[in-house]
């Protein structure tokens, strides 16, 4: 597999707390990797580091051999690499439609290809990713009255409207019902492959659902990697979660 992500040594310290010590990770093409941890472990800084919006005080974050500690937040952006923050940010004023084509008339190059037919075929990718992400009947529904979890995939379908290859997502399950904490992980499964996502979460349930790969963090390190049933039974995952309740209810 081709590795895709890679963060080498990274360190982060804030006033000089180290919130990334030493942290080492890759991540391969396609993969849908999950991020988890106790609270303060660094998940949410690992992805502030990759998309810009931190800057490491020393160690590599490469991605698609590109060094992208270099860059800034738009650079990183334009290379291909998408956030999604837990808090949605959709435009509410505007349709499920609307707010798709925005997001794909800022995908770097669109413009520089102008066809007669463009408008017929912008309007036929709309349709297809309303279908990925399970909002088909909702393309002339205002943002503003999305169901939380329809508001959740649609950022990530705004994500995907501007060829993001990396999608970053940060506790995407928080607050959705059961039924969308499913449909969530079903979108997932269909957008991996084609895209590669790292996903910081707390719902183990949700995580043994979609991923085929879990890293755990502690104390802004890399603590274990595996499978949901090998980092489970890591002794020092075991450790590390002691008297949280354990792994499950992280």
């Amino acid at each position: 597999m081709t590795t895709h992500l890679d963060l080498h040594d990274v360190c982060v310290s804030f006033n000089g707390f180290k919130a990334l010590n030493g942290l080492n990770m890759r991540v391969s093409k396609g993969e849908l990797r999950c991020l988890i941890g106790p609270n303060g472990a660094g998940k949410t800084t690992a992805l502030d580091v990759i998309c810009g919006k931190v800057k490491p005080s020393s160690g590599s974050v490469t991605f698609h051999g590109t060094a992208l500690s270099a860059l800034e937040e738009h650079q990183i952006a334009r290379a291909g690499v998408g956030r999604k923050f837990q808090v949605p940010s959709v435009f509410r004023e505007l349709t499920v439609s609307e707010n798709l084509e925005v997001a794909q008339a800022s995908r770097p190059g669109v413009w520089a290809n102008l066809r007669f037919d463009l408008r017929r075929s912008r309007q036929e990718e709309i349709e297809q990713l309303a279908e990925l992400i399970g909002l088909s009947e909702q393309l002339d529904k205002p943002a503003a009255y999305l169901s939380h979890g329809q508001t959740q995939w649609l950022e990530i379908g705004m994500l995907v409207a501007q060829d993001a290859e990396l999608i970053l997502m940060d506790e995407p399950t928080a607050g959705m019902t059961a039924q969308e904490t499913r449909k969530t992980a079903e979108l997932f499964a269909r957008l991996k492959g084609r895209h590669t996502l790292l996903v910081v979460e707390h719902d183990m349930g949700f995580v043994k659902a979609i991923g085929d790969m879990i890293s755990v963090m502690h104390l802004g390190q890399l603590l274990a990697e595996g499978s949901a049933a090998e980092v489970e039974s890591h002794p020092d995952v075991r450790r590390a979660y002691l008297g949280s309740g354990g792994i499950t209810n992280a």
